[in-house]
């Protein structure tokens, strides 16, 4: 299960309502919290960051998220609206008294702007940071990396690059799941009474009873798998750069700058500069054609208004809505500052597909 919290969802600057772009994915274990610890599982809510633009500190500070339980920071690319806000939440991470080592995935000249930061600032962290170049996780056969949240739960992140006026990113966020799970009613039937083998056989060792029974722990236990899976797009003005990613995934989280008719102005008026960027109904395209069934959008023009009227004459995202729908038909959410998502995904036990993987919960603020 991963929980989407949204921290951003303005493209280029910021407004009254929407900070610049930043994403919370909490990592959730739902065995976990059926388990009787609950003040373990409490302290058990590893979760990852995708993008952090100016601010993303002062959101954060209306959510429950805790810095301390900030496992990985993800950078789609350079531009400010995506990434100025990662000096100040490491200092400030410092300061709080993190000394836990923390993941950074991004391009190669974050580095050589946080090393310059640290040297005028004599900015100092306490804690390590690994910081992993997506440049060169690409030039691995794997194309990912692997996040062990502990010996049963494990995040994949794989990267995909997109098209924008600076090399920017997609991640692909998988959340593994394993369970053993102890099959009781097959050792009842084969006449193993409740005992201490149980307990032995659940967590993966063969066993011989007291009377030189030989039992395996592959025939009583049962593997449950489950999985869960978003992309994540940096700014892209060809989600066909997706078709791969997107093939297995539960949900897509996409930018969608502007509508048809405002990125037709946009670039009728001054041929010499594309924004580059994507427009709702672009993404609502592919979206369908892929055959996705969730659908995300956000980064959306501080000239959008928030409120939701199609026939308005002022631009707002009952525009951004109208331009995505005219193609797509799937479950279609337009993202604002604090929305959470659930996303549950696909147990390979029993037959998910008639299951809502996503789910709207409303706002951090409230909750």
């Amino acid at each position: 299960m991963l929980k989407l919290t949204f921290l951003g969802t303005s493209a280029g600057v910021p407004t009254k309502q929407r900070n610049v772009t930043a994403l919370a994915i909490e990592c959730l274990n739902p065995y976990l919290s059926k388990s009787n610890d609950a003040q373990q599982h409490k302290k058990s809510r590893p979760w990852i960051l995708i993008d952090c633009g100016e601010g993303t500190q002062h959101q954060l500070l209306h959510t429950k998220l805790s810095m301390h339980q900030l496992s990985a920071i993800c950078i789609t690319h350079v531009h400010g609206d995506h990434c100025y806000g990662l000096p100040g939440l490491l200092a400030s991470a410092a300061m709080l008294g993190r000394l836990e080592p923390l993941t950074l995935i991004a391009p190669k000249s974050i580095a050589t702007l946080l090393e310059a930061i640290k040297l005028t600032t004599e900015l100092y962290f306490p804690f390590a940071i690994d910081f992993i170049a997506i440049e060169e996780v690409l030039e691995t056969k794997a194309g990912k990396v692997d996040i062990a949240l502990d010996s049963q739960h494990q995040l994949s992140i794989d990267i995909t690059p997109l098209s924008h006026r600076v090399s920017s990113y997609g991640f692909g966020i998988t959340q593994n799941i394993h369970r053993l799970s102890l099959n009781t009613n097959k050792l009842m039937a084969a006449g193993i009474p409740a005992s201490s083998f149980w307990g032995r056989l659940q967590q993966g060792f063969d066993v011989v009873t007291d009377d030189g029974q030989q039992l395996r722990s592959a025939d009583y236990v049962d593997k449950e798998v489950r999985r869960t899976r978003v992309v994540v797009a940096g700014d892209n003005d060809r989600p066909d750069c997706l078709r791969s990613a997107v093939t297995d995934a539960d949900l897509l989280i996409h930018e969608a700058t502007y509508t048809t008719d405002v990125l037709t102005r946009i670039q009728s008026k001054n041929p010499d500069f594309d924004p580059m960027h994507s427009s709702a109904q672009l993404v609502g395209k592919f979206a369908q054609n892929v055959g996705l069934k969730h659908l995300i959008l956000t980064h959306f023009s501080a000239r959008y208004q928030s409120f939701d009227n199609q026939n308005s004459s002022t631009p707002n995202m009952g525009h951004i809505r109208a331009d995505a729908e005219s193609f797509y038909q799937g479950s279609l959410w337009l993202a604002a500052d604090f929305d959470q998502y659930m996303i549950n995904g696909a147990n390979d036990l029993v037959d998910s597909k008639g299951t809502d993987r996503v789910q709207y919960l409303g706002s951090a603020r409230s909750n």
